[in-house]
């Protein structure tokens, strides 16, 4: 095949790696996406670079962690004026058709609409959140107007936002309409999805919320102990405090978020059905992730924040091109989301540049493992500065180092940390920071992570031109 591929890169807000019901959820109804899973290549440990949105997409889309971007917390004014192109920029000047769909957030939406960047994109159709908070630019909200309906009374209502007006189908709408505007072009096209759900509030329409019973499903993962640990944990910023929701309240939660995904799986068939109708899908790469996950009762917390339990770090990773890739295939390697953006460079054809921190999937996806080692540990950030003209700033710093065996949790300048033997205790419940016996793996990791820190995240400056 001479021609480069196109891409649909779907990317949800806040949905967990757990989610799915072919990689092991039976409560979750996902059958297009099950149907992505054995069409193609699943990694299962999948990780994001910070539990919050604008550091989590502005690192895979610059393809350097926060931390050496300067881009760490939500609600920034600017993007960094000396930040690497995006690689949207990257893939559009290499000759792609770039669309962008739905949210981007690589600086703050707060008061206005997020301000354009040099981000490569010829089709851009914006909706930061399904609400109308902006006078102007919120493509979404206008074309809510436009069919007679008023965003902020429908949330309002007992059935919410029907799914003929909601979020999720205005952005199948308008990538529908980017993938027919293509089909007679010659050139490939890359288009980036991004809606915002299974984000809270967790309100989906009513129509799919009855499809749920809270009752038949598990429940968050949650032991007694959560409480106490949770308790110690109280100075570090997070969006609620521990409590014990492991029955009606943390189950409802479920149901809700269920039941936006089975909606979200939904909208995301009628994209792919319209790649199949123009007769593009056998020269199409999918790929379906998020750019973090949702603690959704785990340890008693709801929502995201500075913490980094496998829920809220951990996230789907799937690529299919039948025909191309393997298929039904689950690789287990550690993986970050700064490695989707290295192989999006790499189908497209685009090198990858000396600053990009993450490596190509193409040797899992074309099955040649040993053309890559696969990574010894994943690392994840939350760094929030105290800001003297914002009274936001949480001053909270911290950094996950998460290997195959172990994780270890710094929450720098509290005295505080977290270790979890996750052979032995995969949902992180008993926290062995304290344990004499765990002693040597965990000053191991210390070591292992404060030389990560150092080597991935500082920027030495200039191109070096003397020795002196």
């Amino acid at each position: 095949m001479n021609r480069r591929p196109n891409i649909l890169w779907y990317c949800t807000d806040q949905q967990r790696f757990d989610t799915i019901g072919a990689l092991g959820n039976p409560h979750v109804r996902t059958p297009v996406i099950d149907q992505l899973v054995r069409d193609g290549v699943a990694f299962t440990h999948a990780f994001c670079q910070s539990p919050i949105c604008t550091p989590s997409r502005s690192s895979f889309m610059t393809g350097q962690y926060s931390t050496r971007l300067r881009n760490t917390r939500n609600g920034n004014e600017h993007f960094p004026a000396d930040a690497p192109p995006l690689i949207s920029k990257r893939i559009a000047d290499a000759g792609y058709t770039c669309g962008m769909v739905g949210k981007f957030h690589l600086q703050s939406s707060g008061h206005r609409t997020e301000p354009r960047l040099d981000d490569g994109f010829s089709y851009w159709k914006f909706s930061h959140a399904p609400r109308d908070d902006w006078e102007e630019g919120h493509d979404y909200a206008e074309w809510v107007r436009e069919r007679g309906g008023d965003l902020d009374a429908l949330r309002a209502q007992e059935d919410r936002v029907p799914t003929e007006l909601h979020q999720t189908t205005w952005a199948s709408e308008r990538s529908i309409e980017f993938i027919r505007e293509q089909q007679t072009e010659d050139e490939p096209w890359m288009l980036n999805v991004n809606i915002y759900d299974p984000h809270p509030p967790f309100i989906p329409p009513r129509s799919y919320a009855d499809q749920v019973d809270p009752a038949g499903l598990p429940g968050p993962h949650f032991e007694p102990g959560d409480v106490e640990a949770q308790a110690r944990l109280a100075s570090i910023d997070f969006q609620n405090k521990g409590r014990d929701v492991s029955f009606e309240e943390g189950r409802d939660a479920q149901a809700k978020y269920y039941a936006m995904i089975a909606q979200i799986d939904d909208q995301f068939g009628r994209i792919l059905e319209a790649l199949d109708a123009t007769g593009q899908r056998d020269n199409t790469v999918i790929v379906f992730t998020s750019d973090h996950g949702e603690m959704l009762g785990d340890h008693g917390l709801m929502l995201k924040g500075c913490r980094f339990y496998e829920g809220l770090v951990r996230v789907p990773l799937i690529f299919s091109w039948p025909g191309q890739f393997r298929q039904d295939h689950r690789c287990d390697d550690l993986t970050e989301l700064l490695d989707l953006s290295a192989t999006l460079l790499g189908l497209a054809g685009v090198p990858v540049p000396e600053s990009h921190q993450g490596r190509s999937l193409l040797p899992q996806l074309h099955g040649e493992e040993e053309k890559n080692a696969p990574r010894d540990f994943v690392r994840c950030e939350y760094f929030d500065a105290l800001d003297p003209h914002f009274t936001g700033g949480s001053g909270t710093f911290a950094t996950m180092h998460r290997t195959r065996t172990h994780k270890l949790v710094v929450y720098h300048g509290h005295a505080l940390g977290e270790l979890f033997d996750l052979e032995r205790d995969p949902w992180e419940h008993h926290n062995l920071w304290d344990d004499p016996g765990s002693a040597t793996v965990k000053h191991q990791l210390l070591a292992e992570s404060f030389d990560a820190h150092v080597l991935l995240t500082t920027d030495v400056g200039s191109r070096r031109i003397a020795p002196m």
